[in-house]
């Protein structure tokens, strides 16, 4: 179970100051999963399981490239790529090489995908935009100078990888780094069993404890081996060059512990780590902004919907933004951000209550409040207007059959297989192809969460009609009593 690599960064943790219960914590290496973390013994919540000094950590600050990277003002991500790269060139002679060998070439991101395999497998997916929104353009701009191939745009990317999957923020000073130990817990979302900390300071010379804080490193993650240098300890110290494991639940022997990288959806899962989760249910799926006006195109004019949508901005609303793109969030439930909601509604709106709506923008110091009481007027409800804009006001027969126009437009996105035959090659696939494997999966969530967009969509359809039948409906009279 211990590889001649795990005994050499055991041998090199000693050697750095890393302190870990080698009684408690047991490293595996597998061909197929790579280096796992069980527990050897009972592991109980709030014990202290390892120490990390700061200065173990590969960061820009602690790196030989410091003064070439802080000379070229690069800093962030690209800065500790440069860091990563030139230790990484220096094979057996950087301090972190015990530590490096342990560290794939690069991790199985998107990010190192070929344009085919992107085309092909992501096709459709938000990383699929990502990728020409954001990668494209970056392999154009990017130098291939530097002239050691180790600092070649193929290196660059390799290790961009490392860093998007395993990196941590360390603190205020080192920034970003490369945290040995920390970095070999597996992720499984919702499912933290080892919480990270560290107390962070301006300044590796600021003796003052006043100006340290205690932060948490939600980061990444892979396995780790204990030493039995530390005895498990419930008590946690505040040493602020020092980063602790701590035990955030309870962990039975002979069962892995997890950290997590966050509660993320399989999109973000994918693309900062390489691999997706089944039934996760922190997914969502993005709606542009372009494409609620592609479909505002086919039934108005142009004038009509740039008049309509200049309302909904002038009533303060606006879509989520990435890349100077904007967007609507559909949630894991299938459930639209209330902002796409309003947008719909009001360029549905008839002409007298669009006009009604403009008017009363001008004199209501709550823009806001100003179609709240279009709503109240309408559903014949008292509203508060401090109160926020209830989603099932807004759910008229025209908006939920734009949503089903929109949950169809996002979906041809993926191509012309259907959702059918991605389970089919789901259901065929080796886990061990994990670029196949893992696109199908992620296409598979992204799909479903539509699913439920439409039946959002139909539900709110049906009850907006009875609704609406209820209204009708005569009052009787009452029958007097003799």
């Amino acid at each position: 179970m211990s590889s001649r690599r795990l005994r050499a960064f055991k041998r090199w943790m000693i050697s750095q100051g890393i302190e870990w219960s080698n009684d408690t914590l047991q490293f595996i290496d597998t061909p197929e999963e790579g280096i796992s973390v069980k527990a050897l013994w009972d592991l109980k919540e709030g014990d202290l399981i390892a120490k990390i000094p700061k200065t173990a950590c590969l960061t820009i600050k602690t790196s030989g490239a410091q003064d070439l990277i802080e000379s070229t003002g690069l800093d962030g991500y690209l800065g500790l790529s440069v860091a990563l790269m030139y230790e990484k060139s220096l094979g057996g002679d950087s301090p972190w090489a015990g530590y490096l060998q342990v560290l794939p070439d690069c991790e199985c991101l998107p990010l190192v995908w070929s344009l085919d395999e992107v085309e092909l497998l992501l096709r459709g997916t938000e990383l699929h935009k990502d990728w020409k929104e954001s990668i494209l353009p970056l392999l154009d701009s990017l130098p291939s100078n530097i002239d050691p191939k180790n600092f070649s745009v193929e290196q660059y990317f390799a290790v961009k990888s490392l860093i998007a999957s395993r990196s941590f923020e360390i603190d205020d000073y080192h920034g970003f780094g490369m945290v040995p130990l920390a970095d070999l817990f597996n992720h499984k979302t919702g499912a933290e069993d080892v919480h990270f900390t560290t107390t962070s300071s301006h300044s590796e010379s600021d003796d003052d404890s006043d100006n340290c804080d205690a932060i948490d490193l939600d980061a990444n993650i892979g396995n780790n081996e204990p030493s039995s240098e530390l005895e498990c300890s419930s008590v946690t110290g505040d040493d602020p060059s020092v980063l602790e494991m701590i035990m955030v639940k309870d962990v039975k022997a002979g069962v892995e512990v997890f950290n997590t990288y966050g509660l993320l959806g399989n999109a973000a899962l994918l693309h900062r780590y390489g691999f997706t989760e089944p039934d996760n249910s922190f997914g969502i799926v993005n709606i542009d902004l372009e494409l609620v006006q592609e479909w505002s195109s086919l039934f108005f004019s142009s004038r009509f919907s740039r008049a309509r949508l200049s309302l909904w901005r002038r009533l303060e609303y606006g879509g989520c933004d990435s890349q100077n793109a904007e967007y609507f969030e559909i949630s894991s439930n299938g459930e639209p951000q209330i902002e796409l909601l309003i947008l719909l509604y009001i360029i549905l709106l008839p002409e007298d209550t669009y006009r009604k709506l403009d008017l009363a923008v001008f004199a209501e110091n709550n823009h806001k409040g100003s179609i709240g009481t279009i709503l109240s007027e309408k559903w014949n409800i008292t509203w508060d207007k401090s109160s926020e804009i209830r989603a099932d006001l807004l759910l008229t027969e025209s908006v939920c059959n734009a949503l089903l126009w929109l949950a169809d437009k996002r979906e041809s996105l993926y191509g012309s297989s259907s959702i059918t035959d991605d389970i089919e090659d789901l259901g065929k696939c080796c886990a061990k192809e994990r670029k196949l494997y893992h696109s199908l999966m992620l296409r598979l969530s992204e799909r479903k969460i539509l699913e439920k967009l439409r039946t959002y969509a139909a539900v709110g359809a049906r009850s907006r009609c009875s609704l609406k039948s209820i209204q009708r409906e005569p009052k009787r009279k009452r029958s007097k009593r003799s």
